[in-house]
């Protein structure tokens, strides 16, 4: 592959910055005229207090009854937090770290960083009096949480300045409980150790060796261990040296970058988003580290971070982990699917008290890394499609890997969990199935025109979670409860609103989109989840009609992760241009400078999320969040390869325009490596390996028959609207357009 990229300087904000990270330990390399600055995060330093767990009385019957009843106090009583006690927090939160600044001599002025994508180094350059100056070599490593910077000459570097966060946050830190770190300058170790009310303390620490600069962090029980555990990283990283790291980085890299799907795309704004979004997902969900959060470990020093850097269920940590499946790394999954597993009994606690049962599953929308609720916000508190949406995760795991072992261990309980609380809040009236109560995700905030009756997201999930549950117990030689076949006989697809002929898909019972809406749930029916059939002429007029509403009332109200799920939506029904253009105005719109990506706008007059329509923006608080760069790398897949109803549609997202693109070694359901490649509009070949083996779909590209040689020496015709190929385990073939016969 080969790929370098350049920042230049000036990067004048802590997002602006170059990216490292190893899914544990985050660095953001930024500055303007001599000074370098190293923002340093960990996506696991928590402040663990506060929070709201589900407590009695939470129960769905009394929050239907209040809502029934339009009782606002009664809902808002039963959700909202009483204050915290003094000296605590409201609710958990990741906390910022903190900085060094490498101060360089005067007559140095930094010019520009290089990223190498093969192996993660970053290069600052910076210009002086006799021209163009390598200022330093910085490598993160892949394994600990150790940082390595190699000095062209330590005569280059005046001064290092610690910048711990309690310097620039210690207003919120102070009021609950925070004590000033403790900094130190130890002729081996030099840093701070921030301590925490009901936590360990974490040692940030840093020690010059000639011209390399080490750094790591360590926790410990106390702060003297702390101390202890980052000078061991240090001595021992030190003792091996830097071209020890740098192999072990290589190393790591290769094996990455040797499984990622190799995309030749003749934009070269989307080929970088697509070859930096893979490289931020490595260090983002690193198998080896922290579950992603909003930030993962890219946390701003500047502020607390936004929303807590917390796990969000209802789109944000799902969208963070879309690149892991057409993008061939699903050990990047595994992490997320333990954490989750590991709060089992959390959420066995939340149905029990939510629906009085014992054997279900119940995940809010917004936790910590310990599965406690956020709290204060009912309707997300009540979103079981947080559930649902990481049950079909898991499952989706199992389509695209064939791993069944996952699927009866994990996958299966965590599916039947979910839609036993599903089945316990249906009711049935003249043989129809319905939900009282549901919300669609964010619409409407908090108010009590938060919610309605068959709400189409919750819909979608439950069918979802129905398909993939008969699918599974059909795989385990399981027997399906009878509920679950009721339910995909006698529940509505969607809400529909209008008359016959002129249907469109409603939020829920008796109200289609009104506004410009961030979060396109109601269409969850056609991605993610795969529920309405586009090939069936009835549900293709009402997803276009719906489609139609939705683009009339506008992007005027979203966020940076709305538009690659929009582009995803628009690839799907073959809008490719429009695909096409959501992930350049993304680009545009949604991310900084220095590539970082934003919730919301960079600038006025494009969306009012965040923004006046025309005031200059306030930066200094801007919101990065990962999800949106990680869906605008998977929707770039989907633009050449995407999955309907089992079956492959090839370059769905490709604009006419793209006389040349192709894609190879992406992944698909079924655990099938796929290959393809377009000339002047036609696809010459696909390839198809097969890792488990089976029958590979492929919606045929071709107006005739197509000719099938496999790698075994086996050749055949298939032909046909879906082409219909079997192969063993381990066996490739290529499919190419048949010959036409002659006479």
């Amino acid at each position: 592959m080969s790929q370098t990229h350049r920042w230049h300087f000036p990067l004048p904000r802590t997002h602006t910055g170059v990216l490292q990270g190893n899914g544990t330990m985050g660095v953001m390399i930024w500055g303007e005229a001599n000074v370098l600055r190293l923002t340093i995060g960990r996506a696991d330093f928590w402040d663990h207090r506060g929070g709201m767990p589900w407590r009695e009385g939470m129960s769905y019957q009394a929050i239907r009854a209040l809502l029934e009843a339009g009782d606002e106090a009664g809902l808002r009583r039963l959700f909202e937090r009483t204050d915290p006690r003094p000296g605590e927090p409201a609710r958990p939160s990741v906390l910022p770290l903190g900085r060094l600044e490498l101060v360089l001599t005067d007559e140095l002025t930094l010019s520009q960083a290089t990223l190498n994508l093969d192996t993660g180094q970053v290069i600052v350059e910076a210009r002086g009096p006799r021209g163009p100056v390598t200022v330093a070599l910085i490598d993160l490593s892949m394994q600990q949480p150790v940082l390595q910077l190699s000095l062209s000459t330590a005569d280059n570097l005046s001064a290092i300045r610690l910048v711990p966060a309690w310097a620039l946050v210690s207003a919120h830190l102070e009021p609950i409980s925070f004590h000033p770190p403790q900094v130190f300058h130890d002729d081996d170790l030099a840093g701070w150790v921030q301590e925490r009310p009901a936590d360990p303390p974490l040692c940030l620490g840093y020690h010059l060796l000639g011209s390399d600069l080490w750094l790591a962090t360590a926790y410990g029980p106390d702060a003297e261990a702390s101390r202890a555990g980052a000078r061991a990283l240090i001595g021992e990283a030190a003792r091996n040296g830097p071209t020890h790291l740098r192999r072990a980085n290589a190393a790591w890299w290769a094996d990455y970058w040797r499984h990622v799907p190799v995309l030749d795309l003749p934009d070269d704004s989307l080929d970088f988003l697509y070859h930096y979004g893979m490289y931020k997902f490595a260090g983002l969900t690193n198998p080896a580290g922290v579950p992603a959060t909003l930030q993962g470990p890219w946390i701003e020093e500047y502020q607390m971070p936004p929303w807590s850097s917390d796990y969000h269920f209802n789109i944000n940590v799902q969208m963070c982990h879309w690149p892991a499946y057409r993008g061939n790394r699903l050990d990047h999954l595994r992490p997320i699917f333990d954490l989750v597993m590991s709060w089992w009994d959390t959420l066995r606690e939340n149905a029990r008290i939510f629906l009085g049962i014992e054997d279900g599953l119940m995940l809010p929308h917004a936790v910590d890394d310990r599965g406690t609720c956020m709290g204060g916000f009912w309707t997300g508190s009540v979103d079981h499609g947080c559930t649902a949406w990481m049950a079909d995760m898991m499952c989706q795991y199992w389509r695209y890997s064939g791993d069944n072992d996952f699927l009866r261990d994990t996958a299966y309980p965590f599916m039947v969990g979910a839609m036993r609380v599903y089945e316990e809040m249906l009711e049935e009236k003249d043989g129809v199935l319905s939900l009282p109560v549901g919300v669609s995700p964010e619409f409407g905030g908090a108010g009590m025109g938060a919610w309605g009756r068959n709400a189409s997201f919750q819909l979608a999930c439950i069918h979802r979670l129905c398909r993939d549950l008969l699918d599974a117990s059909a795989t385990l030689g399981v027997e399906p409860r009878p509920i679950w076949l009721r339910i995909a006989r006698d529940l509505p697809r969607a809400s529909l609103y209008g008359d016959s002929g002129r249907e469109q898909i409603a939020l829920w019972d008796g109200l289609p989109l009104p506004e410009s809406h961030r979060h396109h749930s109601h269409l969850a029916g056609v991605y993610p989840f795969d529920t309405l059939d586009l090939h069936d002429p009835q549900w293709r007029g009402i997803v276009e009609r719906s489609l139609a509403t939705w683009v009339r009332e506008g992007m005027g109200m979203w966020s940076g992760w709305a538009m690659p799920w929009a582009a995803v939506l628009h690839s799907r029904l073959g809008n490719a241009d429009m695909a096409v253009l959501a992930l350049h105005i993304w680009e545009r719109v949604f991310t900084n400078e220095g590539h970082g990506t934003l919730h919301d706008p960079a600038w006025p007059g494009f969306t009012l999320i965040g923004s006046r329509p025309t005031a200059p923006k306030d930066v200094r608080g801007e919101i990065m969040q990962m999800d949106a760069g990680m869906g605008v790398t998977a929707a770039i897949m989907e633009l050449l390869l995407h999955t309907r109803t089992g079956v492959n549609h090839l370059f769905g997202g490709a604009p006419s325009s793209w006389r040349q693109v192709s894609f190879s070694g992406m992944r698909t359901e079924g655990a099938f490596l796929v290959s393809a490649a377009r000339v002047e509009g036609a696809v010459t070949e696909v390839t198809v390996l097969a890792e488990r083996g089976g029958c590979f779909r492929l919606a045929n590209p071709w107006p005739g028959d197509a000719h099938v040689s496999a790698a075994d020496g086996s050749a055949t015709t298939v032909s046909g609207d879906v082409l219909e190929v079997t192969l063993a385990p381990g066996v490739a073939a290529v499919l190419r357009p048949a010959e036409p016969e002659t006479l």
